[in-house]
């Protein structure tokens, strides 16, 4: 049993998953660069006027959770991928898979504990443990339980919402600082980032740790597994293979579009006509974007392969392709270059640049990993943190170096 060989890869999927990899840096850039808050709650932190307010009102309309969700659908369509090919040769995928994504666990933990506390390679790799018995469904039935994974989360939440008049002052007060920290709270958080290599690790790991039990059980593990599950009807029917008719992905843009953004934009406005209070945007006025993005989300991968199915841009298909083929090396690269310019470690701007600065940033990383990952596929067969991850899958040493 090898490693999928790149003249076997669908490329659509790669191009998908490539311009996923560059879409999740819009948000992920705010992590990097801002305390943590900023990220639900735009005005818990930085410039919220003119250019900066324009720019993050793009990014949410846009960006915030959609590109996410194509690379959890993309994830659950890989699952399906890998699990065939091995039951087809051997009649059983159950090591393979395990073995795979026990080491992606693993990755994912280093990720998060030593570099940024974002990652969200655990959360995908304790979700692929859960999802894989549900792969031998239908298409339908897989996308049927999706959707109803997919509503725990807005479940909790309107939970959540209903306890608010019960909650003593004291804990309403926390809540509100979790929403919206003090100067103090922020202070500190910048000062632990900006600081010494161990001050840096503690408090990324804190974070970190945050995530993978409190928020992976309220989200995570949710959003993530319905989406899988989605992702791997999406691929059962044909959709993510880019081999449906151009009339069915166009009309599948124009219904997703037209129903997401509209969604969307009508969460934003009512979250900023409530001045993001806490009692509103952090429980109701999130569920605007939570299920707004997954049209959005379909939109975009409609519009995808129609590009896809296109016979002309060749050269930018294989370039978005090549980093789709690297995407968990691209994807650690976009953490180490976040790292380096806002941390402690590197240049020490945490909570110094406005959004508008961290756009360009996020172009800069784009233009550098659109040119280098084609480069870099021709002389080898694989990123290095995909050749890692596969030679430890397997057990042996995969071929590096590309023979002509």
């Amino acid at each position: 049993m090898k490693p999928v060989e790149k003249t076997n890869r669908i490329q659509s999927i790669d191009l998908l998953r490539g311009v996923a990899i560059l879409g999740i840096l819009i948000m992920n850039i705010q992590s990097f660069a801002m305390p943590s808050a900023a990220y639900n709650n735009p005005l818990a932190y930085g410039d919220l006027t003119g250019l900066n307010k324009i720019i993050w009102i793009l990014s949410h309309l846009f960006a915030d959770q959609k590109f996410m969700s194509i690379f959890s659908i993309l994830f659950g369509a890989g699952i399906i991928l890998i699990t065939e090919k091995k039951e087809l040769l051997t009649g059983s995928s159950l090591k393979l898979h395990y073995t795979r994504n026990l080491i992606l666990l693993f990755i994912g933990l280093l990720h998060a504990h030593l570099m940024w506390y974002g990652d969200i390679l655990v959360a995908y790799a304790i979700c692929s443990f859960l999802v894989y018995p549900f792969r031998r469904l239908s298409s339908e039935q897989l996308l049927i339980t999706g959707l109803l994974i997919l509503s725990v989360p807005s479940i909790l939440n309107g939970l959540f919402q209903f306890s608010l008049p019960l909650m003593s002052a004291s804990e309403l007060q926390d809540l509100s600082m979790d929403w919206a920290p003090s100067s103090e709270l922020i202070e500190q958080e910048i000062t632990a980032f900006t600081g010494s290599l161990s001050h840096q690790i503690t408090q990324n790991s804190q974070q970190a740790l945050f995530l993978e039990t409190f928020v992976f059980m309220i989200l995570f593990l949710w959003r993530s597994g319905g989406l899988m599950l989605i992702g791997m009807a999406l691929y059962k029917s044909g959709v993510l293979s880019a081999v449906r008719s151009r009339s069915f992905y166009l009309k599948s843009a124009f219904y997703s579009l037209n129903v997401g953004f509209p969604i969307v934009i009508y969460g934003m406005y009512m979250n900023f006509t409530m001045n993001w209070d806490f009692l509103y945007s952090m429980f109701t006025g999130s569920q605007f974007n939570y299920w707004g993005s997954l049209f959005i989300a379909y939109g975009y991968i409609s519009l995808i392969m129609v590009f896809a199915q296109s016979e002309n841009y060749h050269t930018i298909k294989k370039r978005l392709a090549s980093i789709g083929q690297m995407a968990l090396t691209n994807y650690i690269t976009q953490s180490l270059i976040g790292v380096s310019i806002f941390y402690g470690v590197g240049f020490s701007l945490f909570g110094s640049l406005e959004r508008s600065i961290q756009l360009l940033i996020v172009f800069a990383i784009w233009i550098i990993q659109y040119y280098i990952s084609e480069k870099w596929l021709e002389k080898f067969t694989y990123g290095p943190i995909e050749w890692i991850w596969r030679s430890l899958t397997y057990k042996k040493m995969q071929p590096f170096l590309r023979t002509k």
